[in-house]
């Protein structure tokens, strides 16, 4: 196909109600600036989990996202009219397949990257109350019961306390900063994204200067286990090591994946045939960077002791212990605090701009119900934001937000299995089609074969953060049933807009024969086969 057929906007859609090409690949670059800030989520919890290998995860863990992210180029580039991210040109790959698969693409992409707002304004918020007042103050310790969800001391409730409050008002900040558009919203990200990395820079770089990284606090690389008296000892690379392995592989890739974000704004890019691969490859760069200097210098300087910490595992003293690291009394430690914040801050940027997206692709596309796909006049979805907005406010209320984390990224990791396997149904399916960036065949084939790999995170490593994870994640992926069920059947007749039928293959002058044959049928039931066996295989720590 070549590009003349290709709609010079999504559906013939005006420039009054659709989004703006404002943006070049350093704008998207730096919006998606804030995915390195989401090592600070997790790095805590897996260093807690796995011990003294923790920092070979985060080499591994990226370098299997860098790899991946050449598919995501390439798909990308095929609908240079479309903003939304790879979740949508995934979408459009497994349409002709199943109806209801495509829309799983779309919306595990979703619910993994929105609740960003609430963990990053909730981790934010635990900075500031943890530099201001003592961790014992009754500001830190209030909390009203707004409904049990559950029975037990570990029962999920919502509540409200103060970093619920100050969340929220971080949020509303966002929301405001982002509501007179994209490129407004990008100048923002660079003035955050240049004082934000710069403490992620001087972190990861200060230790290896000093040199005060012993090497007994990476070696031996063995993972953490626990005697009969419950103390922690050295482990070994037996079934339950594996499955420590697994799991953190498992939570590190909702962090070191994320700069996939960066083709979000395709529709977006005055140039998207060149932006795009810009966009995703010096992200993807920057990515690699932070994510091995920060965990192996917050590693080395620290040591096992320390980072076995409950406030290391649950990130609240994650920022205090990373500012001291650099040294200079407490005004140094202070302003970096300050930084990180701003660090977090801008994740929650980066969520709210590449999610909100995706939602009003996904609406303009017949995927979700019709109002999200409003803009205003900025060019901003706004819906979509308000729609974002909503959801996470009932996120902030809940008592653990690290169970949020982890059940989204079931969703999460799904959505990258279903579009590394549409790239491959892309090249068969539209290997005529042109393409900006082209994936050399055997990097293609290498991200498919990741999908897999990362399912196996999925079924092995799931559960060892919460039971009943895997569980909950498969139901939470279920919920675009009934939304997809009601646009195209109640609110569309069954008929895709004419678009995405173009989009497709699908208008009687486009139709092409599925050439992908019984292929992606036989990648789903695999899929489900890798997901059992490794949850079966799994051994879950006493």
């Amino acid at each position: 196909m070549s590009s003349a057929v290709v709609p010079s906007s999504g559906g013939g859609r005006s420039r009054l109600d659709s989004l703006h090409r404002t943006l070049d690949w350093t704008d998207a670059f730096w919006v998606a600036s804030g995915v390195p800030a989401l090592v600070l989520f997790t790095i805590g919890a897996i260093v807690s989990t796995i011990g003294q290998p923790s920092w070979v995860i985060w080499i591994l863990s990226i370098s299997i996202g860098f790899a991946q992210s050449f598919t995501y180029a390439e798909i990308s580039g095929l609908f240079p009219h479309k903003s939304g991210g790879a979740s949508v040109y995934g979408a459009i790959a497994w349409v002709r397949y199943s109806k209801f698969i495509a829309p799983i693409s779309v919306w595990c992409n979703w619910i993994a990257w929105s609740p960003v707002l609430t963990l990053g304004t909730s981790l934010a918020a635990g900075y500031v109350l943890a530099s201001l007042f003592p961790q014992d103050a009754m500001i830190n310790t209030w909390s009203l019961t707004l409904v049990n969800l559950g029975s037990g001391p570990s029962a999920l409730a919502l509540r409200i306390n103060a970093i619920s409050v100050l969340g929220i008002s971080f949020l509303l900040v966002t929301f405001a900063l982002q509501h007179r558009g994209a490129l407004r919203a990008a100048g923002t990200q660079k003035i955050l994204g240049v004082a934000s990395l710069l403490p992620l820079v001087v972190i990861g770089v200060v230790p290896m200067i000093t040199g005060d990284m012993p090497a007994a606090h990476f070696f031996p690389i063995l993972p953490l286990a626990h005697d009969s008296g419950g103390h922690v000892v050295f482990g070994a690379w037996n079934a339950a090591g594996w499955t420590l392995a697994m799991a953190s592989m498992f939570i590190a890739a909702w962090s070191t994946y994320g700069f996939e974000t960066a083709v979000c704004y395709t529709r977006e890019f005055r140039n998207p045939k060149t932006d795009t691969f810009k966009a995703i490859l010096f992200s993807g760069i920057l990515c690699m960077v932070i994510f091995t200097l920060v965990p192996v210098s917050f590693q080395g300087a620290l040591g096992l002791t320390r980072l076995l910490d409950k406030d290391i595992y649950d990130g609240t003293g994650v920022g205090v212990a990373l500012a001291k690291m650099v040294g200079g009394g407490v005004i140094i430690t202070n302003l970096i605090v300050v930084m990180l914040i701003l660090s977090l801050l801008l994740a929650v940027m980066t969520s709210m701009m590449g999610s909100s997206r995706t939602l009003y692709q996904a609406s303009v596309d017949g995927w979700l119900p019709r109002y999200l796909s409003q803009v205003n006049e900025h060019g901003s979805p706004t819906r979509a934001m308000w729609t974002d907005l909503s959801f996470n406010v009932l996120l902030l209320l809940m008592s653990d937000y690290f169970i949020v984390l982890a059940v989204s990224n079931v969703c999460y990791i799904v959505f990258c299995f279903l579009n590394l396997q549409a790239g491959w149904i892309h090249r068969l399916d539209r290997g005529d089609w042109e393409r900006p960036f082209r994936c050399p065949t055997w990097l293609l084939a290498l991200g498919g074969l990741l999908g897999y790999v990362d399912m196996a995170f999925v079924g092995a490593g799931a559960d060892i953060w919460r039971p009943g994870t895997l569980r909950d994640g498969l139901i939470a992926i279920t919920l675009i049933v009934p939304v997809f069920v009601f646009r195209h059947y109640v609110q569309d007749k069954g008929k895709f807009p004419d678009a995405m039928l173009l989009d497709m293959d699908l208008l009687p002058d486009a139709e092409r024969p599925r050439r992908a044959g019984v292929l992606p049928y036989l990648s789903l039931a695999l899929c489900a086969l890798v997901v059992w066996g490794a949850h079966v295989l799994a051994v879950l720590p006493p």
